[in-house]
């Protein structure tokens, strides 16, 4: 048994703690949550700053984990594409060392579970070793072509069979995006997912082009997709945003994960919730500014009441995989953010939409989230020299 402290300590599920000491079992579970004038000081250990739950990393690209520094930044979407479909190959053995070094950067930093993008087999092996929790999802593209549809459904089917669940984790086949995904494709994933109880990740609204595309068949996605011999002749825009697109295909039912939306206004967030009530949105800021170098509007997801996830996606598109840094930069560039906002982003929102929220998320008894320190806070606010370390 170990008894925790700090100077603040923040269940995320309730308010913060002051002179509370944190019990925990020797696994990891929270036993209870008591005053420390209860217990003798000398049983207490005391951890300098603040005490919060372990992070949710709720969208990554683990398998690109090899590919740090090899895209520029600044380039936009589509060049970013471009390279790392022609760059990605490498040596087997690179690959596993940097997966394997990526994941445990994760732990070391505080995170405790991971939505993970896989387009190979190349994470599993890590996965199935079950030290951290894994929502896999196996991501489709045709590129809005329907003939297509059967083969990367078959490709990519044979990828998903290949999974080992470790205890805990999880899996679903899911689209990577409006631009890349056809109805026929759409159709197929709905089928092959449970009616119920899953998460469907999707990358919304990154890039300019992708909005053009859908509202009047104009834009770079033209020409990208012409420079692989992929014809859009057959594709028909519906004049509105790509998100609704995504909405007129997916199963409202199951809990969806919108990732990226750096364009996303409060029209097409409103949307979204009047279209289902599972709905989630994942923020990537950093890999936001190292591709687009744009952030969304958070004022508008915290006036529609969203509920917002933080991602760190891959070392292809960031400098490092890191929760405590997401959240750096949020409060850098839009301050106005406050601390316990963007901490419920890191963790509980992140949990519940992955469906962990029985274990992690939030410091309860009954749970074992993980606990991290985070030093170098200047009262409720993240400061540039602020870190995170894990404790459980």
């Amino acid at each position: 048994m170990r008894k925790i402290t700090a100077d603040t300590i923040y269940p995320v599920s309730s308010a913060p703690l002051k002179n509370s000491v944190i019990i925990t079992d020797e696994n990891g579970t929270i036993l209870a949550i008591e005053p420390a004038k209860q217990h003798d000081q000398a049983s207490i250990e005391y951890i300098k700053g603040v005490i919060v739950p372990g992070f949710i990393n709720t969208h990554c690209h683990l398998e690109l984990s090899h590919m740090k520094g090899k895209v520029d930044t600044g380039t936009g979407l589509i060049p970013f594409i471009t390279n790392v479909v022609t760059k990605r190959n490498a040596p087997r053995e690179v690959i596993a060392d940097a997966i394997e070094k990526a994941e445990q950067e994760m732990l070391e930093g505080g995170i405790v579970a991971l939505g993970d993008i896989s387009n190979t087999t190349d994470t599993f092996a890590v996965k199935a070793r079950g030290r951290m929790q894994y929502y896999t999802f196996v991501e489709m593209f045709d590129f809005l072509q329907d003939a297509g549809a059967e083969k990367a459904f078959t490709d990519w089917s044979a990828v998903f069979d290949q999974i080992v669940l470790a205890e805990g984790s999880s899996r679903a086949i899911v689209p990577h995006a409006p631009y890349s995904v056809s109805r026929e494709l759409f159709r197929r994933i709905n089928l092959a997912n449970p009616a119920s109880g899953v998460t469907i990740s999707i990358h919304n609204q990154e890039t300019p082009p992708e909005q053009e595309l859908f509202l009047n068949k104009k834009g770079g996605f033209i020409e990208f997709y012409s420079k692989f011999g992929i014809s859009l002749d057959e594709f028909e825009p519906n004049g509105m945003p790509s998100i609704h697109y995504a909405l007129e295909n997916m199963s409202a039912v199951r809990r969806t994960l919108f990732v990226h939306n750096t364009l996303t206004t409060r029209d097409d967030i409103a949307a979204a919730h009047t279209w289902s009530p599972n709905t989630y949105w994942a923020t990537c800021p950093n890999a936001n500014l190292y591709i687009e170098n744009r952030l969304p509007d958070y004022q508008a997801f915290i006036d529609t009441a969203a509920r917002v996830t933080i991602g760190t996606d891959s070392l292809t598109s960031n400098w490092q995989l890191s929760i405590l840094e997401e959240m750096k930069t949020i409060s850098r560039f839009q301050s106005y953010v406050p601390f316990e906002t963007i901490l419920r982003w890191a963790t509980l929102n992140g949990a519940e939409a992955l469906g962990f929220e029985q274990k992690l998320g939030s410091i309860e008894p009954g749970k074992a989230p993980g606990l991290v320190q985070i030093e170098g806070m200047d009262g409720e606010r993240l400061q540039p020299s602020s870190k995170a370390k894990r404790i459980i």
